[in-house]
């Protein structure tokens, strides 16, 4: 646990003077002044934005921290089996910040527990890859939105190479208060809305093996042949149609 402390701490964007962000006053207590969210509670919300790979979920999820910290709400950023393989959040366009590794065994109540009592105020929750979460995370996220009043916004996949509902997103479906599809339209090889993500190995489609399994077109595998993932429409997914002309590393996801 203290090496998620550190890791939230780094993930945590520039504080303000420490408040107690669950004060004792009830929903009838007096209005607070203007933008000072954390003097009462206020209602939060769950909200999953999902889609296939290279849609932008993780650009929108550094979009939305910049726009929250910027109205001077301050934020965590979770991330499950980013495809760098450290704790960060990174995007296919360049971007990236540091982020909290969330683990089979992270209590995410707890993440944040702390940081209040490091006197860190904190507002919302950036989740992203939250499709890999366990139920168990999600449930978590739910009950800090619900008794905590820290609003939550998680980015992922829906489905894996299986086109089955990964266990994150699929609690995330439940329980969410808003769900809301990427809408940057990313395209199979045959120029139709790409909708599942294909695992490739020797040039085929697989459709058997655990749900994360590393993907890497640059470095060769000594025990496996090398494993790459590509977005392809319902029809290309189901025949295991990679196309003619379809690069070898389209759209590579590294865990």
């Amino acid at each position: 646990m203290g090496a998620e402390v550190t890791g939230a701490a780094r993930a945590l964007g520039s504080g303000s003077v420490a408040t107690d962000p669950l004060p004792g006053a009830g929903a009838l207590a007096s209005v607070p002044a203007a933008g000072n969210r954390r003097a009462t509670s206020m209602p939060a919300h769950l909200k999953f934005f999902y889609g296939p790979m290279d849609c932008g979920k993780s650009t929108l999820a550094l979009q939305i921290d910049h726009n929250h910290a910027r109205q001077g709400r301050h934020g965590m950023l979770l991330v499950r089996y980013d495809r760098s393989g450290r704790p960060t959040i990174t995007t296919r366009v360049g971007l990236s910040r540091a982020a909290v590794e969330v683990h089979d065994d992270t209590d995410i109540r707890r993440l944040v527990q702390e940081q209040w009592a490091a006197g860190r105020p904190l507002d919302y929750l950036i989740v992203d890859e939250a499709g890999f979460l366990t139920t168990a995370h999600v449930d978590q996220l739910a009950d800090l939105v619900d008794d905590r009043c820290v609003d939550v916004y998680c980015f992922g996949l829906a489905t894996d190479f299986r086109t089955e509902l990964l266990p994150g997103a699929k609690r995330l479906f439940e329980l969410a208060d808003e769900i809301e599809p990427v809408h940057v339209e990313v395209l199979c090889w045959c120029g139709r809305p790409g909708q599942l993500n294909a695992r490739v190995i020797d040039g085929r489609v697989v459709r058997e093996g655990d749900t994360v399994v590393v993907g890497d077109t640059d470095v060769p595998h000594a025990e496996a042949p090398p494993v790459r993932y590509q977005v392809l429409c319902r029809t290309h997914h189901r025949r295991g149609d990679l196309g003619a002309t379809v690069s070898r590393g389209q759209l590579a996801l590294e865990v």
